[in-house]
């Protein structure tokens, strides 16, 4: 489950960096998770891009069929343990939410390759056609105010702030894989940085998203303020500060949690 879950991310990160406005990206991956299509979904406001969901319909019966017969030939295939788990988990798209909407179904059971080459076809025009001004059939995803990053008033501050909030995080990750799971005090970032300050596991997905947090929230306080640190160290520092800040308000909510939890007992 954790290697599954940091795959997630890795993923979703991966997709993060590939959107814009000039680009056709298609997340080929299970996607069987409602919150991970929303998480998706919330990537493509923020860029202000199209979006739609592409669900191919197949029944269990014949899923396991399809992965028996590569696990015959040799090929990559899921053992019956981790093929049952999947299909259990599976949260199938329904077109009445927002993040699975568009949906283009295929049921290549039943329609055939014909039809379902039909609806892929639909699914990548659907992203790519020019929006009817009149029935605005096309729609794009407007960015909100919470979503949307500022403009930095100087060039090099967004190149400096993403570099060393990455370097922080991977500092974050690493020192996390050779304490092998054991406690952690705090991790060092080198001389003249403060120590971020973590005493429980923090996954990358979370990472990531107080990354992006933080560098949104540096973008909009840079309109009504001081620019953003332009040096490494400085960015670094911020940085540090903020995760300190929003993991130690996490610690002592769950504290606050568990004493409440210890008195009802």
């Amino acid at each position: 489950m954790p290697n599954e879950k940091n795959l997630r991310g890795v993923l979703r990160s991966e997709v993060d960096r590939s959107l814009t406005k000039d680009n056709i990206v298609i997340v080929d991956s299970l996607n069987s998770i409602k919150g991970y299509r929303y998480e998706l979904w919330c990537l493509a406001r923020a860029a202000g891009i199209r979006y739609c969901v592409l669900f191919c319909d197949v029944e269990k019966t014949l899923c396991r069929k399809w992965n028996e017969e590569r696990r015959e030939k040799g090929q990559p295939s899921y053992d019956d343990k981790i093929f049952d788990d999947l299909s259990s988990r599976f949260e199938t798209p329904d077109r009445r939410n927002r993040w699975d909407s568009p949906l283009f179904e295929l049921c290549p059971h039943k329609d055939g390759v014909d039809k379902s080459s039909t609806a892929i076809i639909e699914a990548v025009l659907h992203l790519t056609k020019k929006i009817d001004s009149k029935t605005r059939d096309v729609k794009v995803l407007q960015p909100t105010i919470a979503t949307q990053t500022g403009k930095f008033s100087e060039a090099n501050s967004l190149y400096e702030l993403d570099r060393a909030t990455q370097e922080v995080t991977s500092a974050l990750v690493e020192a996390q894989s050779q304490a092998l799971g054991g406690p952690l005090n705090g991790v060092s970032l080198g001389q003249g940085l403060p120590v971020v300050n973590i005493s429980r596991p923090v996954g990358l997905p979370e990472l990531r998203r107080l990354r992006r947090t933080f560098i949104k929230l540096t973008g909009q306080t840079s309109l009504s303020g001081p620019p953003p640190p332009s040096d490494a160290d400085s960015a670094k520092r911020m940085f540090v500060d903020y995760l300190n800040r929003e993991l130690g308000s996490n610690r002592r909510e769950q504290e606050k949690y568990k004493l409440k939890n210890d008195d009802v007992l």
